[in-house]
């Protein structure tokens, strides 16, 4: 096994901090950021984490946002709320949009907050765990870039589109489902390009519409595959959350949607829609997080197929890799990965992690 670099949480944070602010960030927006990445890390997505970061860098989301603007409500009621986000980075909107819907929901039982002018704002699952801190619900939806090719077609529309939703049970249960509407995300798939490996079959498509393993083909000319492959494994199942995710933020906000969201590397605003719920559960039934446990355990204690040892549940691997972490004295990164952060603190002049 490869050797990995261990980085605590500390460094990881402060150094994503002096590097966003290096590119014209706040120190708030930037410790926003941070706290986006770090998390994602943490709780072993990879794929958001630091190796995103260069992207980030290099993406309009840096170059064309604007810094010095923040998000700004242009119409409520007590429930809800239409916002602007007025291309503020991606993590400053979600949490803005986020904390608002959590302020509703404890006033009046539900915050549905829609944003639009947006920009890519990282890990879902983060901000659903805003809402669970506080007893609520949680749910966080965006729209993405056109990288789906969707069932019968050999084009792209939609976009990962991922869907959060996160609630706290007793005794330090919680459910937290935190997915794409693709097979994969396109992170996964630029990861392993990076690792100059192949992406396993049904992940996604060449230009032709046709299974490829190739992430470049997969990247550059085909696309991803809608969560459950091909129309014969119920591909369309995940065409159809993927459209509803869009119907949620890109349509319901009046951003960006399908076609009209620019690509990942083309110049311009992102304008991307976004959606933030938080709901109370003692606005209904008392004996919610009681009953939420039950069914947790109703999961996790049935009879294991052959082979395993452990039923999971969403949420159980982030929070075994979070105890990894604290075990280990901070993050797990193959060493290519921090060597990559290595390269962008010489590009950008800051000071690089320490590596324990």
């Amino acid at each position: 096994m490869e050797q990995q670099c261990i980085i605590t949480e500390e460094e990881l944070h402060q150094f994503i901090v002096r590097i966003v602010q290096k590119v014209g960030a706040k120190k708030h927006h930037a410790e926003s950021f941070a706290n986006l990445l770090v998390f994602a890390d943490l709780r072993g997505h990879y794929s958001h984490g630091l190796s995103r970061l260069g992207y980030h860098l290099l993406d309009d989301t840096f170059g064309e946002s604007d810094k010095n603007n923040e998000p700004e409500i242009l119409k409520q009621t007590p429930a809800t709320a239409h916002v602007k986000g007025n291309n503020c980075l991606g993590p400053v909107v979600g949490t803005f949009c986020m904390n608002l819907a959590i302020q509703k929901a404890k006033e009046n039982g539900i915050g549905w907050v829609s944003v639009k002018g947006s920009n890519h704002f990282g890990t879902a699952g983060w901000y659903c765990l805003q809402a669970m801190k506080h007893g609520l619900v949680g749910m966080a939806f965006t729209n993405t870039h056109p990288c789906m090719v969707h069932t019968r077609s050999r084009e792209r529309v939609l976009g990962t589109n991922p869907i959060s939703v996160g609630a706290k049970g007793v005794n330090g249960d919680e459910f937290l489902l935190d997915m794409s509407t693709t097979t994969v995300s396109n992170g996964k798939v630029e990861l392993q390009k990076r690792l100059n490996k192949t992406v396993p079959l049904g992940w996604g498509v060449d230009r032709d519409g046709m299974p490829s393993s190739d992430p470049d083909e997969i990247l550059y000319h085909g696309g991803l595959s809608p969560l459950g492959g091909g129309e014969e494994s119920s591909g369309y199942n995940g065409y159809g959350l993927s459209f509803m995710v869009e119907l949620f933020c890109g349509i319901l906000s009046g951003s960006r949607f399908g076609k009209n969201v620019r690509q990942w590397n083309d110049h311009g605003m992102a304008n991307l829609g976004q959606c933030f719920v938080a709901i109370d559960p003692n606005a209904f039934a008392p004996g919610f997080e009681e009953r939420l446990s039950e069914l947790i355990h109703q999961c996790k204690n049935c009879g294991t197929a052959h082979g395993e040892e452990e039923i999971l549940i969403p949420g159980d691997k982030g929070k075994a890799h979070t105890k990894l972490c604290a075990q280990l004295g901070g993050i797990p990164y193959l060493p290519a990965q921090v060597d990559h952060a290595d390269s962008l603190a010489e590009k950008y002049g800051v000071e690089p992690m320490k590596r324990l």
